[in-house]
């Protein structure tokens, strides 16, 4: 049987997963999540924890053997027993699936949606949107998958439940209020049955289902942001500066106060995430050899997230089109017979960001009836895959077409893919599901 410490910061979902499976398990699991044993921003960061843990990300798992784990999956794996895991090959696998699905489906929409109502984050109206878009998908999945169902795999609770309800429980916490979850009976049936078990209510306690969608709050993410300590003023001189001279009293506060603000709360320095960014070295841009634009894509950008698309954000983006810096490209999935699920089709859709180009996807159709196609908008005038690898995830899936950005056909594609509305003529069947990447 396993026996170790956990370590993680307070209210970690992440780390809950662990906890019920060792409560279900019987694993003996020491928490450490609080000072003199663990502090998040220190601890973590310290050589020893680096030693055994070298991304120092929690949940991180030591055994009093000396094994070690990170990533809070393994963690619970590892603390499962096999009734947890799956008994059978077939179990074992569909609770692979579950797992995984929680993680690639749930998660980022989950974040997406639920972190700007808690201040971790600053609100996008066209990714919240989007992210409660998805988040019904999700939903409406499990719920047919429950529909006959007591548990996701097999007539027990086993780790696809639990991830699963751990990925859930911000959303079912802060945002999916009763109308919003109406829909979908079984998946609250099966999350209460869950967090009302005792193993499940050890760990999360007293679960409470959210009675009114949270909102962003701006004050409250002010209020989390960093504070940056203002620049200190120059002393004058001579006699002037003479007379102002502060007395020895006064000096000794003013640098004891110095001294407080060295040692800043863990929660002002940046997170392991941001540390790592800051210290990768800078990526050349690969458009250096173009001439500067005027047009500038993160202010169409910001427009286009925050503000009405059809009155605001796309007269805007005609209005300072740069026509010789920038292209519009027409991009059609080569291959629509393969298409079957609509949310199967609608994961082919992927993508990275990227400050110099936009990119809006669309699913058209329905189940086994369906096409896949979009509108990019690059810097400069040919296609710019070849010059970064990470762009180059599935272009070669697609069609290319460079439109004529004066074209009334242009200028309709572009109203129709940036508003996910119109007569689509050009494709002939209705819109059914839309992806941006910006």
């Amino acid at each position: 049987m396993a026996a170790g410490t956990l370590y993680t910061y307070p209210e970690n979902w992440r780390a809950f997963k662990a906890q019920i499976a060792a409560q279900y398990s019987g694993a003996r699991l020491k928490i450490a999540s609080a000072s003199p044993a663990f502090t998040f921003g220190q601890t973590n960061r310290s050589p020893a924890f680096l030693s055994n843990f070298p991304l120092g990300k929690v949940p991180a798992y030591q055994g009093d053997d000396g094994f070690c784990l990170f990533e809070s999956n393994a963690i619970a794996h590892y603390l499962s027993n096999d009734a947890l895991r799956g008994s059978t090959p077939q179990a074992s696998a569909q609770v692979l699936q579950w797992v995984s699905f929680a993680d690639s489906e749930i998660i980022p929409p989950a974040s997406a949606w639920v972190f700007p109502t808690l201040g971790i984050m600053q609100f996008n109206k066209q990714a919240t949107e989007q992210a409660k878009e998805e988040v019904k998908r999700v939903l409406a999945i499990l719920n047919q998958h429950l529909n006959t169902r007591t548990f996701l795999v097999g007539e027990r609770v086993s780790l696809a439940d639990i991830t699963v309800v751990c990925s859930l429980l911000w959303l079912y916490k802060q945002v999916l209020e009763p109308a919003f979850r109406q829909p979908y009976p079984n998946v609250s049936r099966w999350f209460l049955t869950c967090v009302n078990q005792p193993q499940f209510k050890a760990v999360l306690g007293e679960v409470k289902l959210c009675e009114k969608m949270a909102q962003f709050d701006a004050k409250k993410f002010a209020e989390m942001q960093p504070k940056k300590e203002a620049p200190a003023k120059k002393e004058k001189s001579g006699k002037e500066g003479g007379k102002q001279q502060q007395q020895p009293q006064q000096q000794e506060k003013k640098e004891k106060k110095k001294e407080e603000k060295k040692a800043a709360p863990a929660e002002e320095e940046m997170d392991e995430c941001e540390a790592v960014l800051a210290s990768e070295p800078k990526a050349k841009d690969p458009f250096a050899h173009l001439p500067k634009s005027s047009f500038v894509m993160d202010e169409f950008k910001r427009k286009y997230s925050n503000e009405d698309t059809l009155a605001v954000a796309l007269p805007y983006f005609w209005d300072h089109f740069d026509r010789e810096g920038f292209s519009i490209w027409y991009a059609e999935y080569r291959f629509p017979e393969e298409l079957t699920m609509s949310f199967m089709s609608c994961n082919l859709i992927t993508g990275t960001v990227g400050m110099y180009y936009l990119r809006n996807v669309i699913l058209f159709g329905t189940n086994n009836d369906s096409c896949i196609s979009g509108i990019w908008v690059f810097r400069g005038q040919e296609l710019a895959f070849t010059l970064s690898e990470d762009w180059q995830i599935d272009y070669e899936s697609y069609t290319w077409r460079k439109l004529d950005v004066d074209s009334e056909e242009c200028k309709t594609m572009v109203k129709e893919y940036f508003a996910w509305e119109g007569e689509f003529k050009h494709v002939g069947k209705p819109f059914n599901q839309g992806k941006i990447f910006k």
